[in-house]
């Protein structure tokens, strides 16, 4: 079962023993203040030796006391927010639920997940009501933490105002009350952050800022930082069977390792071949996956489109059958390679090339100078690649051929859009226009690729429906259909090749 899941919004602030709760009523929309709940919580927090969780903002802890006694799992969503997942104590458990190791496993990996510290915390409880229920909520906490060998670590004192069906106004008026009685913003966003204190915990590194007179390294370390955060973003969404997430992933892995190519000048080579192997493997674990998807999709729509009459036998269910048992298997091999040794070692080349990239002596040529050069290089390889697509003359047309060459012409326009997207931040809406007709040149060779897989699937399915004493008629005809697709789809980059922008991006 997965586990319950919801954001909170909070602030904290920081008190003095002595200060007194300032009335709590006179905030916008409060019609009544409820009587204070007194509540003892005792949590234990999880996290690995160095601290990986802590370091992203997370924290996982164990609690006993309150209303919402068990396991929770808190990680960071926008200004003030934090989403929280929880998952009940089954009797004396002590491990960590697999449902929420699962959502962060990305930052664990195989690192054991063990207690790291305890927090004691005396809580009073001030519900504030509106007309319509309850607004907020203030908690008035005397904290104490232990490290897990029973030291102490700090003591303290903490108001804390969660919104429940407030708005922001009312978030920012009580910390407007809180500051006048005498509180403090705290510096902490959670109470396992505060009792860590200086302790050293693992924190990735900040990207470079990219501008025309920066290095060209800090445009692809920019790059690289925010796609390897995507890829880590759609991690647990994988293993939690999110709609789209193995896709998503898939892309993600496909920037990095095409970003990689394209600045390959500005880095040592060894390194970034090796990365850019492992990149390739993960894409291929995904694409299995993700193509058994879109193949079972779009063959069930074009059935679904056909006349009934022209439909012989149970084609629908034989895709279905065929498609979905290669998605199932496919899928489930993500899910093995992703607790695997090997995904586990690739993302942690991954933090390591971030946090200590093997620059070349070129990469510290200003982007203004560098970047346009290495953009108009993957230019040139889409230009060659699309020459490549027009026969030499009237009879050299080798289908297979031909279809081959249109799909690197096809993986030459995503390299580009690819290389024009991070040029973006330095040359704006022309890097811009480069980056949107690539894609547009992607996505319609992209179709024609989509149609010569499904019409090697269906013409496995017709070879084999004389087998199972089926009709192959309509095998074949759907085939004729995706031979018709690609016509269009061909004629379609013909006709925006021709509106190709110019590539270049120099000031």
């Amino acid at each position: 079962m997965d586990p319950d899941t919801a954001v909170e919004i909070e602030r904290k602030y920081t008190v003095g023993d002595g200060t007194v709760l300032p009335a709590l009523g006179d905030l916008p929309g409060v019609r009544d203040v409820d009587p204070p709940v007194e509540q003892d919580l005792k949590a234990t927090y999880f996290d690995t030796e160095d601290l990986v969780l802590a370091g992203h903002g997370i924290t996982l802890r164990r609690r006993r006391g309150g209303e919402d006694a068990g396991w929770h799992l808190k990680v960071p969503e926008g200004p003030d927010g934090r989403r929280e997942i929880h998952e009940p104590v089954h009797g004396r458990q002590q491990r960590v639920p697999e449902e929420l190791l699962r959502l962060v496993r990305v930052h664990v990996r195989a690192k054991p997940v063990k207690p790291v510290a305890k927090v004691s915390t005396r809580r009073s409880v001030y519900r504030l009501r509106g007309n319509d229920g309850v607004l907020a909520e203030v908690c008035d906490d005397q904290v104490r933490s232990e490290a897990e060998g029973g030291a102490l670590m700090g003591a303290w004192r903490e108001w804390e105002v969660e919104l429940v069906a407030g708005d922001r106004t009312l978030l920012d008026a009580a910390g407007d009350l809180f500051v006048a009685a005498g509180a403090s913003p705290s510096g902490h966003a959670s109470k396992l952050a505060r009792a860590l204190g200086d302790h050293p915990v693992h924190r990735e590194p900040e990207p470079p800022s990219a501008g025309l007179d920066e290095p060209a390294s800090a445009v692809l370390l920019g790059y690289l930082h925010e796609h390897a955060g995507h890829l880590k973003l759609q991690d647990p969404l994988v293993r939690g069977h999110a709609p789209d997430a193995i896709h998503q992933m898939r892309v993600a892995t496909r920037k990095l390792r095409s970003a990689l190519a394209t600045y390959r000048k500005l880095l040592d080579p060894e390194a970034t071949n090796r990365l850019r192997g492992e990149l390739k493997w993960l894409a291929g674990v995904l694409g299995e996956a993700r193509d058994a998807e879109v193949m079972r999709d779009r063959l069930a729509e074009m059935v679904a489109n056909e006349p009934g009459e022209l439909v012989m036998g149970p084609v629908a269910q034989r895709i279905g059958e065929e498609l979905g048992a290669t998605y199932t298997a496919a899928r489930e091999w993500v899910l093995h390679a992703m607790d695997g040794a090997r995904y586990f070692g690739l993302l942690d080349a991954l933090d390591g090339f971030l946090e200590d990239p093997p620059l070349r002596g070129k990469a510290s040529r200003p982007a203004r100078k560098a970047v346009p050069k290495l953009v108009e290089r993957d230019a040139k390889r889409l230009r060659r690649d699309v020459l490549a697509t027009v026969p030499t003359s009237e009879g050299d047309h080798d289908a297979a051929l031909h279809d081959l060459a249109l799909h690197e012409a096809r993986k030459s326009a995503k390299r580009l859009r690819y290389a024009a997207e991070s040029a973006i931040p330095l040359f704006g809406k022309r890097a811009e226009r480069l980056a949107k007709a690539s894609h547009r040149i992607q996505k319609i060779l992209g179709h024609h690729q989509d149609s010569v897989v499904a019409r090697d699937i269906l013409r496995g399915l017709g070879a084999g429906a004389t087998g199972n004493a089926e009709n192959g008629f309509s095998y074949g005809r759907l085939h004729a259909l995706e031979q018709a697709i690609a016509a269009e789809s061909e004629a379609a980059f013909r006709k925006a090749w021709k509106r190709f922008p110019t590539t270049k991006l120099k000031i």
